[in-house]
């Protein structure tokens, strides 16, 4: 019996060793982000005797469990790119030699200090890339958010002097309903300034690598149709050489007419788009386009133009309208930009990343994923305060912040560790105390031998 009380004895003095060495990683990170503390817990060695009148010792053994689920305090911070979840969730990363490296692992951390790098990318202190869903110009994300091929690394200095083309205009005008009507107009003839209009005014649009440029908008009652209440309108660019000239004469992009019902409101049902081609652009749908092409021989090839212009509602006079008042632009709204140089991202709660240009504007141009876990205390803890999957956690959801049970995004804020000081002294007498009675075992064992080998 001495012999197997000395193999519990030492099945103590590991399990116990163990215990403190779990006990000593909690200490040495109480103050690294995002930290989640580990727990010892024991488990008995039970050795089976068919005997109800001899006893044979067992031992003891350890095993750790790390809380990953708990959350931290969550500390104010200064610094935009330093982030938290606020709820469930990881922030998701990978780790490669590179931002490229296509091979690196995603990992799962919820240590969110995150830099700039020398090449723009955002990494956390322990060098993981932060990923995020790229943001279309329209403003949507992939459809596949499970796809991990989907996500990229965020880089924001790539966004230096990018140029948005436009695609949506809106506007709001009046024409005057007591104007003169012209009679004989043909098509082209307010581009070649042949008859002069009732209403004229610009809006500016941009291309797809960020130029200016202005487009004329141009109306004239019209006396021959027998109606007071339509009118003709062109479209065309007051710089004609922007565009290519064998599909566009005199820079028109659009024709057509407004057609509007007694009280002033537009017909849209009635009224009129064509291209320079002269097919039709059907003015009710959200999402026709009018197309035109720029010149390509003016050493900058851009994407050709793709416009949905809204000229209300039909039936409403939230767009153009007819009323006694002047004709005049009221209001217009144009999507697209110029951007500059990058001064700063912005992060807010629901994971969008927003580039702050030099010249005011703003861009969002990734959004991050939270991923979630059936069993996050599941997940296998690596290098780098970060995660990794395993079969007890199953896989991971990726989530928009804030939905799906995932938490939201708490930017200028850093998720302290969840190591108690107190509790982690208390524990290590605890555990001390054990492994010195261990070692009295494996003695008394000792002198139990001794005085068996003295007979």
């Amino acid at each position: 019996m001495a012999f197997t009380a000395l193999a519990a004895g030492v099945s103590g003095l590991q399990a116990f060793s163990e215990g403190v060495a779990v006990i000593a990683d909690n200490i040495t990170n109480v103050n690294t982000i995002g930290y989640k503390e580990t727990r010892s817990r024991f488990s008995t060695l039970v050795t089976e005797t068919a005997s109800l009148s001899s006893y044979s010792p067992g031992g003891v053994k350890s095993f750790s469990e790390t809380l990953v689920s708990k959350q931290g305090l969550l500390q104010p911070s200064g610094r935009s790119t330093d982030l938290s979840i606020d709820g469930s969730g990881f922030f998701v990363v990978r780790a490669g030699v590179n931002a490229n490296d296509s091979n690196g692992e995603i990992l799962y951390t919820r240590a969110g200090s995150f830099t700039q790098d020398d090449e723009g990318y955002l990494r956390n202190t322990s060098g993981l890339y932060l990923m995020g869903w790229p943001v279309a110009s329209d403003g949507s994300i992939t459809s596949n958010q499970n796809d991990t091929s989907e996500l990229k690394p965020i880089n924001i200095n790539e966004l230096n002097s990018l140029g948005t083309a436009t695609q949506n205009v809106s506007l709001r005008a009046n024409l005057q309903t007591t104007a003169a009507g012209v009679t004989g107009y043909t098509t082209g003839d307010l581009a070649a300034g042949n008859v002069e209009a009732d209403l004229e005014t610009n809006i500016q649009i941009y291309d797809s690598q960020g130029r200016q440029h202005t487009v004329v908008i141009s109306a004239v009652k019209d006396a021959d149709t027998g109606s007071t209440n339509t009118w003709d309108y062109e479209l065309y660019f007051d710089d004609d050489t922007q565009l290519d000239a064998t599909a566009h004469t005199n820079g028109v992009i659009a024709t057509g007419q407004l057609v509007f019902n007694p009280d002033g409101s537009i017909d849209l049902a009635n009224s009129t788009m064509q291209d320079a081609a002269g097919a039709t652009v059907d003015l009710a749908s959200a999402s026709s386009q009018l197309s035109f092409t720029y010149n390509a021989a003016l050493n900058t090839e851009v994407e050709q133009g793709s416009i949905h212009f809204d000229f209300g509602s039909d039936g409403e006079s939230d767009g153009f309208s007819q009323t006694d008042n002047a004709s005049n632009l009221l209001s217009s709204s144009v999507d697209g930009a110029s951007f500059e140089n990058v001064t700063g991202v912005s992060i807010g709660e629901d994971g969008n990343v927003t580039a702050i240009f030099d010249n005011g504007l703003t861009l969002t141009v990734y959004k991050l994923p939270i991923a979630t876990f059936q069993n996050a205390d599941g997940l296998t803890r690596r290098q780098g305060n970060a995660y990794s999957l395993s079969d007890l956690s199953g896989d991971p959801s990726y989530q928009q912040a804030g939905q799906g049970g995932s938490g939201s995004v708490a930017p200028f804020s850093l998720e302290q560790s969840t190591v108690d000081l107190a509790s982690e002294f208390a524990e290590l007498i605890k555990v001390q105390r054990a492994f010195s009675a261990s070692t009295r075992i494996i003695t008394t064992s000792d002198q139990i031998l001794e005085e068996l080998v003295r007979i």
